[in-house]
């Protein structure tokens, strides 16, 4: 039942993630937003759901989902979506999914989490394609997904940083 409803939990949230950037896209356009895109961004995208759908399917194959529960990999998913909002309301407006900057509002976000490391939301997103497999006992899908999430951060932070070095500098 517990995993039922993290996974209830994890789509919503992806979900009301989705709704919070398709929003603050908006909000940062109408501003003099830029947003950069990106060829691969859809990759993105299709890889959180395929996250979603291995996870869900080995944990059922394997399992069906009645393997022992972990309170030590549960708080580390806890403290993760803690950080995971952090940094949402650390950005504010400015969180989105796709990049997006303005020119308007001047300087880099440098409090919450940005004080002490650059790009903390894909650093959280690593952590959690690591430890929400291992709480399910996916092993496959802890061990596949952290990679691809990686090969597209490649990409993806570059394109980031220059967007943030041209539009901010």
């Amino acid at each position: 039942m517990i995993y039922m409803l993290i996974i209830i939990y994890l789509i919503s949230l992806r979900l009301l993630e989705l709704m919070i950037a398709k929003s603050n896209a908006r909000y940062q356009v109408e501003r003099g937003g830029v947003e950069i895109k990106e060829s691969y961004y859809p990759l993105i995208v299709l890889t959180h759901i395929l996250f979603l759908i291995s996870l869900i399917s080995e944990s059922y194959l394997s399992h069906g989902f009645e393997t022992p529960f972990s309170i030590t990999f549960f708080l580390i998913f806890v403290t993760l979506q803690l950080l995971r909002i952090w940094v949402i309301l650390s950005l504010g407006r400015a969180w989105n999914t796709k990049v997006i900057v303005n020119p308007n509002e001047g300087l880099l976000v440098r409090n919450g989490l940005y004080r002490y490391i650059k790009h903390p939301n894909y650093w959280i997103v690593f952590l959690e394609l690591v430890f929400i497999p291992l709480l399910f006992s996916a092993y496959w899908t802890a061990m596949v997904f952290p990679v691809l999430h990686v090969l597209l951060m490649l990409k993806r932070i570059p394109v980031e940083n220059e967007a943030l070095r041209r539009y901010l500098s």
